[in-house]
């Protein structure tokens, strides 16, 4: 089984990738429906959070107060560090799980869908990584627009994560989000292709 890791950062337009990727059949495994498992009323992860950064954050419902906990990590690198050492353990060791579900059933692509795919050391779990991003610029505004931000509190939450040049090194291929719907479906459908015809030579 082929695995793929597909990443972008915040507002790049992956979840869009993703979206196209599901429709042609692609078996995704995402790493934020993952973590926001992990994360939901009285999920696994609560415990730890709450230990590490106060009971506060958590109601008596069992509910993380996710804007309260996004206001500590954002723009405090050792805050990030300290809640990624909790949730990128729990979500790799989900997504392995998936992986080998996925092989048991005989599937022959599995597509990693990790935002802090570099960030976390997942791109070991990958043969190949996809990388979707677009000019600052435009990321800027597709997270002001998507997340009610200001200018200074969406670009804090960009440079919060590995620059684009250093995911640009490392990524096997680069997918320009700023070129369209359309044109970014093309590309995917025809990279798609690609994947399952190295599938179709394994075989022979």
């Amino acid at each position: 089984m082929r695995i793929i890791g597909l990443t972008g950062g915040i507002a790049s337009g992956k979840s869009t990738a993703s979206a196209f990727l599901r429709e042609l059949g692609a078996c995704v495994i995402d790493a934020d429906e993952i973590s926001r498992t992990l994360t939901a009323q009285n999920g696994p992860a609560l415990p730890l959070i709450a230990e590490r950064f106060g009971a506060e954050l958590i109601d008596k419902q069992g509910r993380l107060d996710r804007r309260a906990l996004g206001r500590r990590v954002f723009g405090d690198e050792g805050e990030r560090t300290a809640l990624n050492a909790i949730l990128h353990p729990m979500v790799r060791a989900e997504m392995q799980r998936q992986i080998e579900e996925l092989r048991l059933k005989g599937a022959r692509i599995a597509v990693l869908d990790v935002p802090l795919l570099f960030e976390s050391g997942m791109e070991g779990l990958a043969e190949r990584t996809w990388l979707v991003a677009c000019p600052v610029e435009i990321q800027l505004s597709r997270l002001m627009a998507r997340d009610r931000l200001g200018r200074e509190e969406a670009l804090l939450r960009i440079c919060s994560q590995m620059p684009l040049e250093e995911k640009k090194r490392r990524a096997d291929l680069l997918i320009d989000s700023s070129t369209g719907l359309e044109r970014m479906r093309e590309e995917i459908q025809r990279l798609w292709r690609d994947e399952l015809a190295l599938c179709e030579d394994r075989k022979e």
